[in-house]
């Protein structure tokens, strides 16, 4: 399936779209992580594509990514963005001046330390691998060299996870399932297929990072879209005009089906990963609907 532009050049004089906030890992990023490569490992130029014209319209692309800051600031470089979210929403990054976007609680109190460090400190990651034993363990190797969140991977029911959590005092912070990651990334025997978890204090999320963004920016709903393939990226919708979700999403984590009658802006894009992004794009900047945006 290819997605046309066409009407495009009409489309583009008359839109109001000011920023595209997208997740990285499933959305933009095909197979292995390449901006070039769909979700079953063929090339494609499209993501490129799809940020040139966000570029010729004058767009702002922001990532969104659970990823380590150095990680974010490279792939916004490479796409010539000066703002984006990182570890989750626990950092946001514009115009080369950071904010932390936790609770005093967690703050760094002395040269050197992080959030991280003081979340580690409180015992409430070790308290998650030793209760969920068998089903949680560190995302190695990317949990290391983090500053703000915890990076875990496994199975476990996020309500039973947050009652444990509030239980041994630690109602501020919050694991929140980003994902289920590619076979073979855990190997632990689980129920179902591995997720990515974060722990991060609050009110840090991806949805307050856009909206932090969105203010800085002085932009309002109308002028906003963003696309994504998670839960913790669906918590974005009520913030935009429309959301995106790309279809490998839902091919990954059937259950996500059920959150979408919670929405009265999510769509579902025909393609997968890049070329959704790139479907989600020229759908945003057209003014075309799901049934007519596909050639």
């Amino acid at each position: 399936m290819r997605t046309g532009d066409r009407g495009f050049r009409q489309g583009l004089l008359k839109s109001r779209l000011a920023c595209i906030y997208t997740d990285l890992d499933g959305t933009l990023l095909g197979a292995g992580a390449s901006l070039f490569r769909t979700v079953d490992g063929r090339f494609t130029l499209l993501p490129a594509r799809a940020l040139e014209l966000c570029h010729r319209a004058g767009v702002e692309v922001v990532l969104m990514s659970g990823r380590k800051r150095v990680q974010v600031a490279e792939d916004a470089r490479l796409i010539g963005q000066d703002a984006f979210i990182y570890e989750l929403g626990g950092g946001l990054a514009v115009g080369g001046e950071d904010f932390l976007l936790v609770s005093d609680r967690w703050l760094p109190r002395r040269s050197g330390e992080t959030v991280f460090d003081r979340v580690a400190a409180s015992g409430a990651p070790a308290l998650l691998l030793e209760r969920f034993r068998g089903r949680l363990e560190p995302h190695s190797p990317w949990h290391r060299e983090r500053r703000i969140t915890h990076l875990f991977r496994g199975f476990v029911e996020l309500e039973e996870a947050q009652q444990v959590l509030a239980d041994a005092g630690f109602g501020d912070l919050r694991l929140v399932d980003n994902g289920v990651l590619p076979a073979g990334e855990c190997q632990l025997p689980l129920p179902g297929p591995a997720h990515a978890y974060h722990l991060l204090p609050q009110p840090a999320s991806k949805a307050f990072a856009v909206a932090r963004h969105m203010a800085i920016r002085g932009l309002g709903r109308a002028r906003c879209v963003a696309i994504g393939d998670s839960r913790e990226d669906l918590a974005v919708a009520p913030l935009v005009s429309r959301f995106f979700l790309v279809r490998n999403a839902l091919e990954e984590d059937p259950s996500l089906a059920r959150e979408l009658g919670h929405f009265d802006n999510v769509e579902t894009t025909e393609a997968a990963c890049g070329e959704g992004f790139y479907e989600a794009v020229v759908r945003s900047l057209a003014g075309v609907d799901a049934q007519s945006a596909c050639a």
